[in-house]
C-alpha cells in the first residue's frame, strides 16, 4: 500500500465510488459479502487498492495545503517539481492561532514585528504525490489557498 487505508467515515462517503470500482472488477454485492467472508485477506487488499487510488487522485489534483499550530501557520503551493512555503510565527507566546482570537490577532498583526515570516522553496526529494501525504500526516489539510494568495501577493506587490 503506497498511502494509507480510507476510514470508514470516508468508505461510507464513497460508497458509490467503491461499487464502481468493485464492477469494474466484475464483483457484485453476492460476491463482495462472499469474499469478505472467505477471503479477508482479498477484501483487505480491494479496500487498499480502491484507498492508494482515491489518494493518488486526491493527491494529484492538490495544489495548497494549510498546517495550523498554536503559534504557527504554515501555509504551501504545490507544484509539479517543488513546494512554496510561507510560514508564519507569532512572537507572542500566549497567541493561539487555533482560536478564533488568534486569528484575528493574526489580522492585526500581520505585518508587525510580533509576527516572524519565512518564505521557503524547496524540490521533492521523492515522489510529488508522496511528499504532499506526508505534509498531511503530519496534520496539513487541504485548502483553496485563500491566506497564502492574500499574503503571496502582499508579499510580491
Amino acid at each position: 500500500m503506497k498511502y494509507s487505508r480510507l476510514t470508514k467515515e470516508q468508505f461510507d462517503e464513497l460508497h458509490t465510488e467503491f461499487i464502481n470500482f468493485l464492477a469494474t472488477q466484475a464483483i457484485d454485492k453476492a460476491e463482495w459479502d462472499k469474499i469478505k467472508i472467505e477471503k479477508p485477506e482479498i477484501a483487505e487488499q480491494e479496500l487498499d487498492v480502491f484507498s492508494d487510488l482515491i489518494w493518488e487522485g486526491v493527491l494529484s489534483r492538490a495544489e495548497f495545503l494549510e498546517h495550523f499550530s498554536k503559534n504557527h501557520i504554515f501555509l504551501f503551493q504545490c507544484f509539479d517539481t517543488n513546494v512554496k512555503s510561507i510560514v508564519l510565527k507569532s512572537l507572542v507566546p500566549e497567541t493561539d492561532f487555533l482560536t478564533k482570537e488568534g486569528l484575528q490577532w493574526l489580522s492585526d498583526n500581520m505585518f508587525s514585528d510580533t509576527i516572524e515570516m519565512k518564505i521557503g522553496k524547496k524540490d521533492y526529494s521523492e515522489d510529488r504525490n508522496n511528499a504532499i501525504f506526508q505534509l498531511i500526516q503530519q496534520g496539513a489539510f487541504l485548502s483553496g489557498g485563500e491566506l497564502f494568495k492574500q499574503i503571496n501577493e502582499i508579499i510580491e506587490g
